[in-house]
């Protein structure tokens, strides 16, 4: 396939490997980059405003094999599904498609139920997660930061496919909404991690020994999310 930039010139950069790419020009490039767009499950290559074809291609096919190894190490995309089975902020619940009820997305018993069309199903339950993910997050973190006399400002849920949390110096805490479908030791301690920055903005030996005060088992959610984290970050 052939790409025509705002310039104008056409580049044929995307024919020439056996992996998804696109060709970005920027005027604000220094120098050509290439990076992993892992949401869209593809390679992007930003060009300076000068720099010619020969050059470009040689960058790329010096990092093909960076690429390829990236792109399969990605998690394998997820949808939620009637009949599934999920964690839900510590709760076993099993996604049932109920068409035949105007309720939206709801919990009932040990049920998540989804009203509504099944093909936007995967996009109510993730909209239902993150509403109820602020208050939830809110409630424990709100918890262990008065164990700590700090006070929290907001809570924000993203939408991130490399952190599942941070702090800022403003006592704002956000959360990656994935972390909603881990056990429920997982999201406490992720709760404790970031709580502990409002006191120690750094990973300190002072913030580690915070964060065991308020979750001595702190250890078992961090290997957790080491070692199965990947899965939940395949859920889009």
């Amino acid at each position: 396939m052939k790409i025509t930039l705002l310039t104008g010139k056409t580049y044929n950069l995307e024919q020439e490997f056996d992996f998804p790419l696109k060709v970005n020009k920027s005027a604000r490039a220094k120098k050509l980059t290439l990076r992993i767009d892992s949401k869209e499950r593809i390679a992007v290559l930003t060009l300076p405003r000068y720099c010619s074809q020969k050059k470009a291609f040689e960058f790329i096919k010096s990092h093909e094999d960076w690429v390829k190894t990236t792109l399969q190490k990605l998690p394998e995309r997820r949808l939620f599904f009637n009949g599934e089975k999920i964690s839900l902020f510590g709760q076993a619940l099993e996604i049932k498609h109920a068409p035949e009820r105007r309720l939206g997305v709801k919990i009932e018993g040990g049920n998540l139920l989804v009203s509504g069309e099944e093909e936007f199903m995967h996009r109510r339950i993730k909209d239902f997660i993150k509403k109820k993910a602020k208050d939830e997050f809110y409630k424990r973190s709100k918890k262990y930061a008065k164990k700590l006399g700090e006070e929290i400002h907001d809570i924000t849920i993203k939408d991130t496919k490399s952190r599942w949390g941070s702090c800022s110096s403003l006592n704002n805490l956000n959360y990656n909404w994935r972390i909603s479908l881990a056990p429920d030791f997982v999201i406490n301690y992720l709760m404790v991690h970031e709580v502990a920055h409002l006191k120690h903005q750094n990973h300190s030996g002072s913030f580690w020994q915070c964060v065991a005060k308020l979750c001595p088992d702190y250890e078992q959610g961090e290997r957790w999310l080491k070692e199965h984290g990947k899965e939940l970050y395949g859920y889009e």
